[in-house]
C-alpha cells in the first residue's frame, strides 16, 4: 500500500510540475517571439471579447476547481477503498489543475496578443489560487486520513 500512495504523490508532483512548466513556457514564448505578440494590441473589439473572456474564465474556473474538488473529496473519494480513493484523488487532482490551467494560459495569451494587463491579472489569479493545491506527500496523508 505505501508503494501505491508513493506512486500517487509523484504523479500529482508530475501534474503540479507540468502545469507550472505550461505556465511557464507560454510567458518564455511570449518574450521570446515577435510574430505573435501584439498582434490584436490596437483591436478594441478584439481586446474586449479577449478581456471578458478572460475574466469569466478565471471567475468561474478558479473558485469551480476548489469546490468540485472539496465536493468530490466528500461524496467520493472519503467514502472510496484506500487502493480505489488514491485513484480518485489522483484524477480529481488533475480536474483541478486543469481548470487552473484554463484561466492562467487564456489570461498569458491574452496579455501577449493584445498587451492587456487584464490577461496578465487573470493568470496570477489562476496561478495564486494553484498555490493552494501543492502537492505531497504529507498532503495526500492528511487529506485521505492515512496514517504513515
Amino acid at each position: 500500500m505505501e508503494e501505491e500512495i508513493k506512486k500517487t504523490a509523484v504523479h500529482i508532483n508530475k501534474a503540479y510540475i507540468c502545469f507550472w512548466a505550461l505556465a511557464a513556457l507560454l510567458v518564455l514564448c511570449g518574450e521570446t517571439s515577435d510574430e505573435w505578440t501584439g498582434l490584436y494590441a490596437g483591436d478594441v473589439v478584439a481586446a474586449y471579447v479577449a478581456e471578458t473572456v478572460t475574466i469569466l474564465l478565471t471567475a468561474a474556473c478558479v473558485p469551480a476547481s476548489m469546490k468540485l474538488f472539496s465536493r468530490a473529496m466528500v461524496h467520493k473519494i472519503n467514502v472510496a477503498t484506500l487502493p480505489d480513493a488514491l485513484r480518485l484523488y489522483a484524477r480529481w487532482s488533475d480536474v483541478r489543475l486543469a481548470l487552473l490551467a484554463l484561466p492562467v494560459s487564456v489570461g498569458l495569451l491574452t496579455y501577449y496578443l493584445l498587451f492587456s494587463t487584464t490577461g496578465a491579472l487573470c493568470a496570477l489569479i489562476g496561478l495564486t489560487a494553484s498555490l493552494f493545491c501543492f502537492p505531497g506527500k504529507t498532503r495526500l496523508c492528511r487529506d485521505l486520513h492515512i496514517e504513515s
